[in-house]
């Protein structure tokens, strides 16, 4: 029972996000993933066609 009360207290300390700053943090993750997915998907493409050069 210590720990759950020890839980309610440090979840009491917590704060929370506003909506406007979760929305803003939500949107940077998903732009940031939508870049990194380009980056790799382009990266893969050139590796991919160097290769097919190199070893051709």
């Amino acid at each position: 029972m210590k720990f759950l009360r020890s839980v309610v207290d440090e979840m009491k300390q917590v704060t929370w996000p506003s909506k406007k700053q979760l929305r803003k943090d939500t949107l940077v993750v998903i732009e940031t993933s939508i870049i990194f997915a380009v980056l790799f998907f382009v990266m893969d493409t050139v590796i991919q066609t160097t290769f097919g050069w190199i070893l051709k």
